[in-house]
């Protein structure tokens, strides 16, 4: 009786030794992947957007507020990472980046984010609010980092080229920073 005890110990540690072991992605790894499978390129982690994410999803956790000027227009908060282009989407609620992704992926603004073309830097934070109850998340996605042959100077005194908030429902939106898309300082 106990050989065959120890023989299906054995057998499940064995069993249980082959299935591999499967790190979870990076929330880079994340976007790239769902990039790629829509026809752009990878990003990676950048530095100066990850500053840029943090400084955004900790203004918005201290003042509970959902908004993308909580610390003035993107256009001066991303100037610091010189790229020829980016977007930002924000969100509340969820705690773990995969949930968060999943409702970016299914917002056609922040979708359009996330597929944002020649990007190829990305940065992610979060944030809890004083309670520790609410999460914010905020990601900055750039790219074109490099003038093209031909065109000149990059401008960088435009606002981006998209920039979504998260949608609360039909709330009465009485101020700008209430629009549910933003592209070129209009709210649409």
């Amino acid at each position: 009786m106990a050989g065959r005890v120890v023989g299906r110990v054995t057998a499940v540690f064995l069993t249980l030794a082959a299935v591999p072991v499967i790190a979870a992605e990076s929330p880079a790894e994340q976007i790239s992947a769902f990039r790629l499978k829509h026809g752009e390129v990878r990003v990676v982690r950048d530095a100066t957007l990850d500053g840029i994410a943090l400084q955004q999803a900790r203004a918005m956790a201290a003042k509970d507020n959902l908004s993308h000027e909580v610390l003035g227009s993107f256009a001066s908060r991303i100037a610091p990472a010189r790229a020829g282009h980016a977007a930002e989407n924000i969100a509340y609620g969820y705690e773990s980046f995969d949930k968060t992704l999943r409702q970016w992926i299914d917002s056609s603004g922040h979708r359009k984010n996330l597929l944002l073309h020649n990007a190829s830097r990305v940065g992610i934070a979060s944030a809890k609010d004083a309670s520790g109850k609410r999460t914010y998340w905020a990601m900055v996605i750039a790219g074109d980092y490099e003038p093209k042959p031909g065109k000149g100077k990059i401008r960088r005194d435009k606002e981006p080229l998209v920039a979504v908030k998260r949608d609360t429902g039909p709330s009465t939106r009485t101020k700008s920073t209430d629009c549910h898309i933003k592209v070129l300082s209009l709210c649409i």
